[in-house]
């Protein structure tokens, strides 16, 4: 059996001299992440209220609206707003398009997390803000949000990691994220496996520092968690 030419696995030298071209993708891959999330939670938030809304209407509007998210790739999606839209005269720049198809797709899967998180929390308290003269709209946002934002510290993380990983798909639409930048190393040099072997080290560890941070906030937030 001939012996494996580790060479062409994996050259230490090319990955250490491109490290930084591809950390300067981290910034990219980080905003895209984040900001999505960010906007994801509050069109989450919304799609998860109108699920438990007495309205048949918005609970179907809404039920549709996660159905499609959940059930197209992301790749098709992204490629629907950055190359679809122009045809309709809506044009957006790369990153736009990526933050647009991450907030819209997360949003669908945080919906689901604040709509169980929300039913999770004893339906009592709400009776008994209600004999104490609560309004309905008080006491969800002083009574029972807060408690199904900590319920929902640990999926909301996960669908973190999860958009920190999906990023890469920006690079199809030439996003410089840090597969982009591996990409374009890659191809220079002859050498696609060294690149992403160490776009996959990257990932790892900009995911395991987010799981740590994960933790902690669990941590802190069981503390508070009314049982």
């Amino acid at each position: 059996m001939d012996a494996i030419e580790w060479q062409y696995i994996f050259n230490p030298e090319l990955a250490l001299d491109s490290l930084p071209f591809l950390l300067r993708g981290v910034p990219y891959t980080l905003g895209i992440a984040l900001v999505s999330t960010a906007i994801g939670m509050v069109i989450g938030m919304i799609i998860a209220l109108m699920r438990l809304s007495p309205s048949r209407a918005l609970r179907w509007t809404a039920r549709i609206y996660v159905s499609f998210m959940r059930g197209t790739p992301v790749l098709v999606f992204l490629f629907l707003i950055y190359f679809g839209l122009p045809f309709i005269n809506i044009q957006f720049n790369a990153l736009t398009s990526a933050i647009i198809c991450f907030s819209l797709n997360g949003a669908a899967y945080i919906s689901e997390i604040f709509r169980s998180s929300i039913s999770s929390v004893e339906r009592g308290q709400w009776e008994a803000s209600a004999v104490l003269g609560m309004s309905p709209y008080i006491t969800l946002k002083d009574i029972i949000l807060p408690q199904a934002f900590r319920i929902a510290i640990p999926p909301l993380s996960s669908v973190l990691l999860d958009v920190i990983k999906g990023t890469s798909l920006a690079a199809m639409i030439t996003v410089n994220e840090i597969f982009q930048n591996a990409r374009v190393v890659g191809g220079r040099e002859h050498d696609y496996m060294t690149m992403y072997i160490l776009v996959a080290a990257i990932y790892w560890v900009i995911c395991s520092i987010f799981g740590i941070f994960q933790d902690y906030l669990e941590t802190v937030s069981s503390r508070y968690i009314i049982k």
